[in-house]
């Protein structure tokens, strides 16, 4: 159903041609447009958002048609005529001229918000560079951050992106002839955080080449400072002569008010000087410093160089130098005067602040150089070494640091010891342990110890001990001392208490966890103890003591895989190790591993070839693979370790033998016996030897095996008798005096596991010994085992399953010509 619209007529009273059409239909009525919820949903839709000022709509008449008054165009908004609300013209064929009823050129049209980036106006070219060079800001700041978590990938590839930014800018100025207003600091920052960043990542040339524009370029002040960077980069590339030039240049660049910067750069040059043996050179750049800033290092250092050079004066001159240099550290600010509340609240507070450490850092590295440089120069500048320490602790004691007179007394102990002067290091120690100073004292409570302890005085080590811990009942190394004394006596319970005490003294006491793990080793209690070996293994994880202990335990407790892991761990931090090669080949021959075990084995030969039980193992592999002539030369190797050892010498010949060289074995058996007469075994092996060669001297190594068999049969007896007289003394039963004969066991000779046992005739009534009826034992067990036996061919003629023999069926026959070969 179409609805009829009113059409408004103009009256004669009107002469506006565009009067009448206010009067809309209540269709578009415009009075309720914010309550229309259809039109709502399309104003906030992308479309509403670009008209979002529009306040209301005017419904255009038929001068539309003309597109003379209406002042719309497509895509565009105009304001209306007669009306500051802008209304968005429909888009139709039919473009308006643009030209309004009124002149509104106070009225400037709005961009909508939705309008693409090309419709904007131009921006500025100065709006465009400080875009950039913010853009460039942040680049370098996240570039520094990134340097600063250690993430130097990321920190030169931001350096690089911010460089790359910059030369763009450079480039836009340069076309839009704004060249004057480039900020060079900006190009200096780019380029330094870039090389940098090329030195962080170790791209040494790189980083060269740019510090190397930057000092060029004589727009960027302070440039030539960048030069000790640069002679970093040498030092660090051992390229000593190029980096002291570079020193020196920026050393000519900086002015003499940078006192403390140029003090470093002469310290890096006296340090590149000492480095190439130049100590004359050194010591100029040293004695600089401590004329115009004097530092604990840089004297440590010129004494050092006369000390090179041997100059006794000058290092008398240059340690009270050293001596003199003060401190600057207020110890009484840490000091409480009063019990006021709050100043023990702010003592509390400063006792251990960043400033405090500090203090207390500078203060050890300034004691460290001065007893570093005693220790140095003591034996050096006098005749003596006494001497030499005496005037070093006069010259400590009449100085600003004479506190350090105490520790310098302790060194002077130590290096009694080192010595091998136990007695004045004695004598040193126990004169401290009277030492009203409670740290001195029980110091040397402890050394005094740690000495009676190594020198097996455990009652004296235990009653130092205790005096150790009753002067500081923290000291660890005390509780230490009291475990060890506690081990020696047998109770391995109260040593493990001393030791638990000084671990909760001391949680990184390494000598208290060590000793614990090995109390519960003792005690079987394995699982405990690799706990503590454990522990260790965290605080020191490559040190060989501690793997040692694990890989041991690991095996005890049957785990042989984690074993073998810990054992090729301890190997890779000492590859030489000969006892760590043969434990490997032991583990690997228990469990029929031949091939590793031989491997391991071998090489612990080639690192360390005396130790006899790799060189018995190595032979007996050898002959248990059949090639005895190979494990000759081991054996031979024993031989000389163990000249006396009759053992070696028999296993020689045995080789011999079982290879085939019958002169040989022979030659060999005879050496032994002429260094071994008594030898059983040897004379059996001759014997036998002899018998099956067919030689004349078998009789004779006879009667000299008789000879020794009756020997040995009478000195079994007679320690036989002995040992059970004994026994049965006190005894009135059975034979004379209490001995009876039935009631002796005789001993087993050494020998019975190498031969056979040997049967005696008994003696005859008279006392006299049947030699004739007497047989003689000459079997005898090869050291190295049973030969194998080789296949019967050819020994005996084939018989036929009757047992008759072949050559039997023919030995009638006549051979005649017909049965010879063509």
């Amino acid at each position: 159903m179409l609805t009829r619209v009113r059409v408004a007529t103009p009256t004669k009273d009107d002469d506006e041609l565009y009067s009448g059409y206010d009067d809309y239909h209540p269709a578009f009525n415009t009075k309720n447009i914010n309550e229309d919820e259809y039109l709502q949903e399309a104003l906030k839709s992308s479309y509403g958002k670009r008209t979002r000022l529009l306040t209301g709509f005017k419904t255009p008449g038929s001068a539309m048609r003309l597109g003379t008054s209406s002042g719309y165009r497509e895509g565009t908004m105009r304001p209306v005529t007669g009306s500051t609300d802008p209304v968005s013209r429909p888009m139709t064929a039919v473009r308006g001229a643009g030209y309004t009823s009124q002149r509104n050129d106070s009225i400037i049209t709005p961009r909508p918000v939705g309008t693409p980036t090309a419709d904007r106006p131009e921006e500025r070219i100065e709006d465009k560079i400080r875009r950039i060079e913010k853009s460039i800001m942040m680049l370098v700041d996240d570039s520094c951050v990134a340097a600063s978590n250690k993430n130097y990938q990321l920190a030169l590839e931001k350096a690089k992106e911010a460089s790359a930014k910059e030369k763009n800018l450079i480039r836009l100025q340069d076309q839009s002839g704004m060249n004057d207003t480039h900020n060079m600091e900006i190009t200096s920052l780019v380029m330094f955080n870039l090389a940098t960043q090329f030195e962080n990542n170790e791209m040494s040339n790189e980083a060269l080449n740019t510090y190397s524009l930057i000092i060029s370029n004589r727009l960027f002040q302070n440039s030539n400072q960048l030069k000790v960077n640069m002679g970093n980069i040498y030092a660090r590339l051992g390229q000593i002569p190029k980096a002291i030039k570079m020193y020196r240049m920026a050393l000519d660049q900086i002015p003499n008010s940078q006192k403390d910067y140029r003090a470093k750069i002469m310290h890096n040059i006296g340090i590149l000087f000492v480095r190439m043996g130049q100590f004359n050179d050194a010591c100029s750049s040293f004695e600089y410093i401590m004329q115009e800033r004097p530092n604990f290092k840089a004297g440590l250092y010129t004494i050092l160089c006369y000390y090179a050079m041997g100059e006794k004066e000058k290092m008398k001159e240059s340690f009270t130098k050293l001596l003199a240099i003060p401190l600057e550290i207020d110890e009484e600010r840490y000091t409480l005067t009063d019990d006021d509340p709050a100043s023990k609240m702010v003592s509390e507070v400063i006792r251990d602040d960043a400033l405090r450490q500090l203090e207390r850092e500078l203060t050890n590295v300034a004691h460290n150089c001065i007893l570093t440089a005693a220790k140095l120069i003591a034996p050096s500048i006098d005749n003596s070494f006494t001497a030499g320490y005496n005037w070093c602790m006069e010259a400590v004691r009449n100085s600003l640091h004479s506190v350090l007179a105490g520790d310098l007394e302790i060194n002077r102990a130590l290096m009694h010891l080192k010595q091998r002067e136990i007695p004045s290091a004695i004598d040193i120690l126990k004169g401290l342990q009277k030492n009203s100073e409670r740290r001195l004292a029980t110091t040397a409570a402890t050394n005094l110890s740690f000495i009676h302890y190594h020198r097996a005085e455990y009652e004296e080590a235990e009653k130092f001990a205790e005096a150790a811990r009753a002067s500081d009942a923290y000291n660890a190394a005390a509780y230490v001392n009291l475990g060890n004394c506690c081990m020696i006596k047998g109770d391995p319970e109260k040593a493990k208490n001393d030791y638990l005490i000084a671990i909760d003294n001391d949680p990184t006491c390494i000598a208290a966890l060590y000793n614990l793990g090995l109390v519960h080793k003792r005690m079987e209690q394995y699982e405990d103890a690799l706990d503590f070996f454990l522990k260790l293994h965290a605080i020191m994880s490559s040190h060989p003591p501690v793997l040692y202990q694990l890989a041991h335990l690991h095996q005890l407790v049957g785990d042989i895989d984690q074993a073998i892991e810990w054992f090729l761990q301890l190997l890779s931090i000492v590859p030489a190790d000969p006892s760590v090669l043969q434990k490997l080949g032991e583990i690997y021959d228990q469990y029929n591993d031949k091939q590793q075990a031989y491997h391991y084995h071998y090489e612990a030969y080639r690192h360390l070839p005396s130790d006899l039980r790799v060189l018995d193992w190595l032979g007996a592999y050898y002959v248990t693979h059949r090639v005895p002539e190979k494990a000759i030369p081991f054996y031979e190797k024993a031989s000389l370790m163990q000249p006396h050892e009759c053992k070696w010498h028999l296993l020689i010949g045995s080789c011999h033998r079982r290879s085939g060289n019958y002169q040989a074995a022979l030659n060999t058996y005879k050496d032994t016996l002429a260094k071994f007469p008594d030898n059983i075994e040897c004379l059996k092996f001759l014997v036998r030897l002899c018998s099956d060669l067919g030689l004349k001297e078998t009789a004779e190594y006879t009667a000299e095996l008789k000879r020794a068999e009756k020997a040995k049969e009478i000195r079994e007896r007679i320690s036989s008798s002995r040992s059970g007289s004994r026994r049965s003394s006190g005894r009135s039963s059975g034979g004379i005096g209490g001995f009876s004969p039935g009631n002796v066991e005789s001993p087993i000779p050494p020998t019975a596991a190498l031969r056979n046992q040997t049967s005696y005739a008994p003696t005859s009534s008279h006392g006299q010994h049947n030699q004739s009826q007497q047989p003689i034992d000459v079997s005898y067990s090869d050291p190295l085992g049973p030969i194998q036996e080789r296949p019967r061919t050819g020994m005996m003629p084939p018989r036929t399953p009757w047992g008759r023999s072949t050559e039997e069926d023919f030995a009638d026959e006549e051979i005649t010509q017909d049965l010879l070969p063509e």
